[in-house]
C-alpha cells in the first residue's frame, strides 16, 4: 500500500505566467518608451523657449543686430537643441520709433520665433502618432529699448 504524503493540489498549466508577464511587460515598456521620448520633447521646447528669450532680450538692447538675436538664441540652445539660423525667425516692430508695422505685435517690440523639429528616438512611438517628428514652436517678445522712444 503506497501512502502519499502530498495531497493532490490543483494543477495550473505551465508557463501561464510567463505568459502574462510577456504581455503586460510589452504594453508596460511603450508606454515607459513613450513617456520617455515625451519628456524629451518637453525638454528641448524648454530649451528653445528659453533662447527665444535670450534672442529677444538681445534684441531689445541691439534691434537692428538681427544676426546677433539670431546667434544668441541659437548659443542658448546649443547644449540641448542643435538649431540653425533658419529654425529662428525675427520679427521686429517699430524700429527707430516710426511706429507698428504689424498691428498683432505691440509696438517698437521685438519677437523671436524658433520652429523646431524633435525627432523620435523609438520608432515604436512614431508608429503610434503617425510621424518621425514633432514639431516644437516657442516665441517671445521684447519690448524695444535702445533707441528710447517717445
Amino acid at each position: 500500500m503506497k501512502i502519499d504524503i502530498f495531497p493532490k493540489m490543483k494543477k495550473q498549466p505551465r508557463g501561464q505566467s510567463l505568459v502574462e508577464l510577456a504581455i503586460s511587460l510589452t504594453v508596460i515598456l511603450l508606454l515607459l518608451l513613450g513617456a520617455v521620448d515625451f519628456g524629451i520633447a518637453l525638454y528641448q521646447y524648454v530649451a528653445i523657449r528659453d533662447a527665444a528669450a535670450e534672442g529677444a532680450i538681445y534684441g531689445s538692447f541691439q534691434p537692428t543686430q538681427v544676426d546677433g538675436m539670431k546667434f544668441r538664441a541659437i548659443e542658448s540652445a546649443s547644449d540641448v537643441t542643435p538649431l540653425t539660423a533658419s529654425d529662428v525667425n525675427v520679427v521686429i516692430n517699430g524700429l527707430n520709433c516710426q511706429g507698428s508695422v504689424d498691428s498683432s505685435s505691440p509696438p517698437y517690440s521685438v519677437t523671436v520665433a524658433i520652429t523646431f523639429d524633435h525627432a523620435l528616438i523609438f520608432p515604436m512611438v512614431s508608429t503610434m502618432i503617425g510621424t518621425n517628428t514633432i514639431k516644437l514652436r516657442a516665441d517671445a517678445t521684447n519690448t524695444i529699448l535702445t533707441p528710447k522712444c517717445p
